[in-house]
Parts: C-alpha cells; sequence; structure tokens
C-alpha cells in the first residue's frame, strides 16, 4: 500500500481538512449529552421554560454545525479518494499497455480487469473512510470516557469494565472475518473469469449445445462464493447481537449505580441520562471502527494485488538508443519460441529469408505455428532461441515503436472499436487524409458497402464492430493496416470470412500496392497463398516445407495433402 501513496500526492491539503472538520463534528458531538444534562437538571428540574428553549435552540445549532462540518469533511474526503482513484487507474491501464503479450498471458485477461474495476474501487472506498473515521472513532470513544469520568468517576468504572468487554467481541469477530473476505475476493475472481469466458465463448457454448454444462458449472462457482460470503456473513451478524447485550447489560448496571447515587444526592437524574448517551456512543463507534478495520482490510489486499501488476517491469523493452534498418526484407534464423507456462515450444528450427517487396504465404493445421511465427516479426513475443531480423537488423535492437510503425498486422480476429469508420480506419495513421482512407478501402474491397451506407466514413460502429458482417469488419481492418502504408503487412488469416472471388481481388489489390510492401499471408486455404513468391509450410512448431507453389506440390507431403484435399472440395481457382 506504501508504493501506492505516491498517487496521493497533490492532496496533502485534503487529507489534512478532512479529519479535522470529522474531529470537529465529533466534538460537537459530544457536548450534546451534557446540554441534555443541563435541559433535565435546571430547565425541566425548575420548570424553566425560556431555558428549555434556549438549550434546544443550542441543541440544533450544535446539529447544524456538525452537519456542516460532517459535509465539508466528507467533501475532502471523497476529493482526495476519487482523485487517487482516477491516478492509480490511469497508472495501472498504462501499466497494463506497457505489458508485453507474455505478461498478459500468465496474467489473464480477468485478473487485470478485476483490478481495474473492483479492487480500485474497493481502494477508493478504503482511503475514503479512512480519512473520514480512522481518528474520529477513536476520538469519540477516549473522549467519550474521559467526559464520563468527569461527570462521576466512580460511575464511570463500569464503562471500564463494558468497553474491554466489547472491544473483544467486535474485534474478535473482525480478526476472524478478515481472511475470509480474502477468500471472498478470490471467489469473486473465479466467478468473473468464468462470466467473462462465456461471454467470449457464447457462440461456441451455443453451438455445442453445452449452455446447460455451463450453467452448471457457472452456478457451482457461484454457489461457492455465496456460501462462503453467507458463513462470513452470519458470524459477522452476531458482533450486532453480542454487543447490544453487554451495552445493555452496561446500561443496566449504569442505572442501577446512577439511582443509587442519584438518591443520596451525589450525582444528578441529567448527569445519568449523559452517561447513558456516552455508553451509547462507545458501542455505536466500536462498532464503526471494527467495520472500518474490516474495509481497510479489505482495501488493502486489494492493494497489494494491485501493486503486483504495477510492479510487473515489462519482459518486452526496446534499447534506449534503438536502432533503425533501411530496407524491408525479414529473416528467420534457428528461431524457437516457447510461450511461458508452456510444457514445449511452439516454433523450433524454423530458417528462411525474405526480401523486401516479397510475399510469403505461411500454411499449416490448426496448432502448426502460424500465428505465432508472424507475432515475431513485430516482436509482440521475444524469441526463446535463434533471432528474427527486419532489414538485416536483430527486432530486439530495434526502436519499439520505430518497428511497429513499419509493420500493418490484421489480426485473427477482426476487431473494431466503438465510434465512427473514419476513427477506426485512422487507428492506421492519425493524419491520414479521407482520400487516403478512401484508397485504403478501395485495395480493401470495402469501399462499396461503406460508400452505401448513409454516413459513409462517419458510418457509427458499434462495440466490437457488432453492426457489421463478419466479412465486412475483416476488410475493415485490413484497410486500417493499409492506411498506414506499411513496409511489412502482415494478413494473419484476416479473410477467412471472404468468399473466393473477393479473396483473390483483395490478394490482386494488395500485390499491386504502390509502395510494395513485404507480404507475409496466413491462411489455411491454399488458393490464398499458392501464388505466392516463398511459401513456408508449418508442422507442429517445424518449418517442414520453403519453397514456391510446384516446388512445393513435388516435394512436401503436407502441402500437396493440404492442396488436393481443398481442390477436391471445389476450391480450385
Amino acid at each position: 500500500m506504501k508504493k501506492l501513496l505516491i498517487y496521493m500526492k497533490g492532496f496533502r491539503k485534503e487529507c489534512v481538512l478532512g479529519p479535522l472538520f470529522k474531529l470537529l463534528e465529533a466534538s460537537f458531538e459530544l457536548l450534546v449529552p451534557l446540554v441534555m444534562a443541563a435541559v433535565i437538571d435546571t430547565g425541566i428540574g425548575n420548570r424553566d421554560r425560556d431555558y428549555i428553549i434556549r438549550m434546544c435552540a443550542v441543541l440544533v445549532g450544535l446539529g447544524v454545525v456538525g452537519l456542516a462540518c460532517s459535509l465539508t469533511a466528507q467533501y475532502f474526503a471523497a476529493k482526495a479518494s476519487v482523485g487517487f482513484a482516477a491516478r492509480l487507474r490511469a497508472a495501472l491501464f498504462e501499466r497494463i499497455q506497457g505489458l508485453s503479450f507474455s505478461d498478459m498471458d500468465v496474467q489473464g485477461p480477468s485478473t487485470l480487469i478485476t483490478r481495474m474495476t473492483s479492487d480500485v474501487n474497493q481502494v477508493q472506498n478504503g482511503m475514503n473512510l479512512t480519512l473520514r473515521l480512522l481518528l474520529r472513532s477513536p476520538f469519540v470513544v477516549l473522549g467519550a470516557m474521559v467526559m464520563a469520568f468527569t461527570i462521576d468517576w466512580r460511575a464511570a468504572l463500569i464503562f471500564a469494565a463494558v468497553i474491554p468487554l466489547l472491544s473483544v467481541v467486535v474485534f474478535g469477530v473482525m480478526l476472524w472475518t478478515m481472511p475470509r473476505y480474502k477468500q471472498v475476493q478470490s471467489g469473486l475472481d473465479k466467478v468473473l473469469s468464468a462470466t467473462r469466458e462465456n461471454l467470449t465463448g457464447v457462440r461456441v457454448v451455443r453451438a455445442f449445445g453445452r449452455e446447460e454444462s455451463e450453467t452448471e458449472d457457472f452456478e457451482r462457482e457461484n454457489n461457492a462464493l455465496t456460501h462462503l460470503q453467507v458463513f462470513v456473513g452470519r458470524v459477522s451478524a452476531l458482533m450486532n447481537p453480542m454487543t447490544y447485550i453487554l451495552i445493555n447489560l452496561g446500561a443496566m448496571a449504569l442505572i442501577w449505580v446512577g439511582a443509587i447515587r442519584v438518591d443520596t444526592a451525589i450525582i444528578t437524574q441529567g448527569a445519568v441520562v449523559a452517561l447513558l448517551n456516552y455508553m451509547s456512543q462507545i458501542l455505536v463507534e466500536l462498532v464503526k471502527l471494527a467495520n472500518l478495520i474490516i474495509n481497510i482490510s479489505k482495501a488493502l489486499a486489494c492493494a497489494n494485488r494491485i501493486s503486483g501488476i504495477l510492479d510487473i517491469k515489462p519482459s518486452l523493452t526496446g534499447p534506449l538508443d534503438g536502432q533503425k534498418a533501411g530496407n524491408a526484407g525479414v529473416s528467420f534464423h534457428n528461431v524457437e519460441l516457447t510461450y511461458k507456462g508452456a510444457g514445449g515450444p511452439s516454433l523450433s528450427g524454423v530458417n528462411f529469408e525474405i526480401k523486401a517487396g516479397e510475399t510469403v504465404g505461411i500454411i499449416g493445421g490448426t496448432g502448426s505455428g502460424k500465428s505465432s511465427l508472424v507475432s515475431l516479426i513485430p516482436r509482440f513475443y521475444d524469441v526463446t532461441g535463434g533471432r528474427v531480423s527486419v532489414g538485416g537488423l536483430d527486432v530486439r535492437d530495434w526502436d519499439l515503436e520505430a518497428l511497429r510503425s513499419r509493420v500493418g498486422v490484421v489480426p485473427q480476429k477482426a476487431v473494431l472499436f466503438t465510434g465512427t469508420l473514419r476513427d477506426n480506419l485512422l487507428w492506421g495513421n492519425e493524419d491520414a487524409t479521407d482520400n487516403d482512407l478512401w484508397q485504403a478501402l478501395e485495395t480493401a474491397q470495402a469501399s462499396e458497402f461503406v460508400s452505401a451506407k448513409p454516413k459513409g466514413l462517419d458510418e457509427p460502429v458499434e462495440q466490437g464492430g457488432r453492426n457489421f458482417s463478419g466479412g465486412q469488419r475483416q476488410r475493415l481492418t485490413i484497410a486500417r493496416a493499409l492506411v498506414r502504408k506499411p513496409d511489412i503487412l502482415i494478413l494473419d488469416d484476416s479473410a477467412s470470412a471472404l468468399d473466393f472471388a473477393t479473396d483473390l481481388k483483395l490478394r490482386q489489390a494488395i500485390s499491386s500496392l504502390p509502395n510494395k510492401p513485404t507480404i507475409f499471408i496466413v491462411s489455411q486455404r491454399a488458393s490464398s497463398i499458392q501464388h505466392a513468391d516463398t511459401i513456408v509450410v508449418l508442422d507442429n512448431g517445424q518449418a517442414v516445407g520453403i519453397g514456391t507453389h510446384q516446388e512445393l506440390l513435388l516435394g512436401c507431403e503436407l502441402y500437396r495433402e493440404i492442396y488436393e484435399s481443398q481442390f477436391d472440395r471445389g476450391d480450385r481457382k
């Protein structure tokens, strides 16, 4: 938590004024029983109506001033805690943006989402409560004790007996529940993970009729969390009845002792009422303090989880004096890639070299390492063996921004963001003109349906691009990459939703680009890559064939099997 306090800089005034005004409110609250004692002893005892009215006005004044102090304290506490949370969330988001794909694979998306949302909110709430109540509750407990002894020290000895018992009950329940609340937070992570997994894969779940099975799995996780929360809640619920039993026993003893001392004219009736009020204040504040500590414990647990993300040092960084290379040639030298936590390498012994401006086709079965191979070029992952070079320079010696500015990547999953078509296309190049955008759309075979939209480039895009078909989304993501006019263009199975005619037109248009980029086409269609200058055939992470279409038909059995099986299904061009 100490590491996160740096985000409180700039809120020093709020951190001082918030607790200060809360202590002022508590001071006015401690005066109320004394005023009530004066009303009973002097006003009611002497039947002095004017005195009673004056004292009631004093009570109203204390209430109004106390309310003003409370609202002021709440304002400063809220300003500090919300500002702190905003800075923390921004820092956390920035760190997540800087994590490599490997780091994100290890942490998991559900964990990162929980840290950004639930954990930050919990820390914000804990900070707010700390500023408002951490000093107030002990101040009221000690203040009420002191005020009780100033009224009558013998009667106040009952406070000395009841308060330790109350503290044992309150803090005993608190200490037992604190570790259980940490388990609840972990259970919440599991439920969130299951929810995200089902929302992401809802089409697969329905396609295989697994709704009931997935519902049962979710209910199992949800019920486990519910049972734990109910169990912890039941134990926490014991605090109120037990504390009220003790406080009422203390009140009975106080009334009994007070009656004797009133009868002997040692103290007044108003003093007994004041003592009862102080005991009630102590009870309320002890319960508040226990709940506060529970909330602070939750906030500290969440803060440690957030610190764990902020402490991650990105495993993929570029050199401070990163170099730049001239051409867009790409070469793989005995490349090996093993993902973190994987049992074996996803790529091994891959060797080939591509000259600038050439087109490369990469084909192979599912899980053969096609996407892993092309992800090494923009350095989304670092090789665990060998090296990948762009322009004759190892990608690890490149300035990351410079490297990725030369590469246009169209991933397997077409991702569009909320906004307009123009907003999405400008991701490729913020300085692109409308003419540049339309040229990219024309090359991507998307200009026809975009121009048919009522608002053209200003057509709204819903979250994930769900108001466009799969083929349209793919063509728009290709256009977004083309807007950058990259030196290296990677199409990672990005035309799978297109029909063969559109796919052919797309490949022809891309091959005719004036800037002549080096093109990598990842596909499971032999027809999509058969005209490439070089074709790389992958099987279980190894390059089992490298050459032209005709060379591979004669010398690579796997490629020939893929080609003949697809053409037998009528895929011939």
